[in-house]
């Protein structure tokens, strides 16, 4: 071999050489790493008039309170260590299939019988924004508190309590009870959520946005770009009307009744929402409440809507329902024993 052989040889073997790390893993090498995956893109998902797509079925579902638990005062987020700690505290303390459980003895019914651990459907964790669970629904004030009511609210919910034992007809009952209206305020608004059946479908046009609520199978129908009815025209879940903020829809709901007070509210309760779109499976809802006849000040909470599976079924409450039959009977054989 000529020494030009030679070095043509090393010149080749040289090169592949510095190839192999780039087209292949050298033998005896310590294995290559991954290339780093790339940040999964998403799209917001647009209805023929350029607006978010809200639509779809969510779920409100979760374990955090409205209100900050005095045993977190101050920590408005946990870790996912402390989120773990509390979820599990929180599943072994409510579990409804046990007797000393505290969702029992708030209904003022501890006895067998009661909606059991299966039926129940609270979720399964703190809700979660901006990567951090929440410890209340309530953010601002920032203690996560209602702000105190007042006096003419005390005076509210002293005559309603007192319209509460009333059981001359069925129509003395209050609205859940008669399968009217869902409990809690998971109608809304504020949409809150409840002890089970948290889900919602949005449908939307450009005229209007439906939600239909699974609690008692409520339906709110926002208008949008609308004006309110007359102070005199009142309804259950209010009067809503709709506007688009940027991506945001806006919520501006009044005109309520007196028979759908929320914690203490009047009818001139005044409920500002917004849902904005953040990802492919969440819906950041919040809920502003200013009623300065009810509160001392004005209060918002805030916490995600999460996709789900559907359908959302029937809820047939009355169906085969004998309990106001029930109450009514045992109001009057309560009255004759008295006597």
């Amino acid at each position: 071999m000529t020494i030009s052989d030679r070095h043509l040889a090393f010149v080749r073997a040289a090169a592949v050489a510095l190839a192999m790390p780039l087209f292949g893993q050298v033998p005896g090498a310590p294995p290559m790493s991954p290339p780093a995956a790339k940040p999964k893109t998403w799209t917001m998902p647009r209805t023929p008039d350029r607006h978010p797509d809200l639509q779809g079925i969510w779920t409100n579902a979760t374990i955090t309170p409205l209100e900050r638990p005095a045993a977190l005062a101050g920590k408005a987020t946990l870790t996912d260590a402390e989120a773990w700690a509390y979820e599990q505290k929180d599943h072994e303390t409510n579990d409804t299939d046990k007797a000393d459980s505290p969702l029992i003895g708030a209904t003022g019914s501890p006895e067998v019988g009661w909606v059991n651990k299966q039926f129940v459907d609270r979720g399964s964790e703190l809700a979660r924004v901006d990567g951090l669970k929440r410890t209340s629904l309530i953010v601002d004030p920032p203690d996560g508190k209602i702000p105190p009511i007042s006096e003419e609210a005390r005076q509210r919910n002293a005559a309603r309590a007192r319209d509460a034992n009333r059981y001359d007809k069925v129509a003395d009952r209050p609205l859940a009870e008669r399968c009217l209206l869902g409990f809690g305020s998971t109608s809304g608004p504020p949409m809150l959520p409840v002890l089970y059946n948290n889900n919602y479908q949005i449908v939307q046009t450009p005229e209007a946005v439906m939600i239909l609520v699974e609690m008692v199978h409520d339906v709110r129908i926002i208008r949008m770009n609308g004006t309110h009815a007359p102070k005199n025209v009142r309804q259950w879940l209010g009067d809503s009307i709709g506007h688009w903020d940027g991506d945001t829809l806006v919520v501006d709901t009044t005109n309520f009744t007196d028979q759908t007070s929320f914690r203490g509210s009047s009818p001139d309760l005044h409920v500002i929402e917004r849902f904005q779109r953040a990802d492919a499976d969440t819906i950041l809802y919040r809920a502003t409440i200013d009623d300065p006849a009810a509160f001392t000040g004005q209060w918002t909470l805030e916490y995600p809507f999460v996709a789900t599976k559907g359908p959302i079924f029937e809820y047939a409450c009355q169906e085969g329902n004998y309990a106001l039959t029930d109450i009514l009977g045992g109001a009057r054989k309560a009255d004759a024993a008295e006597k």
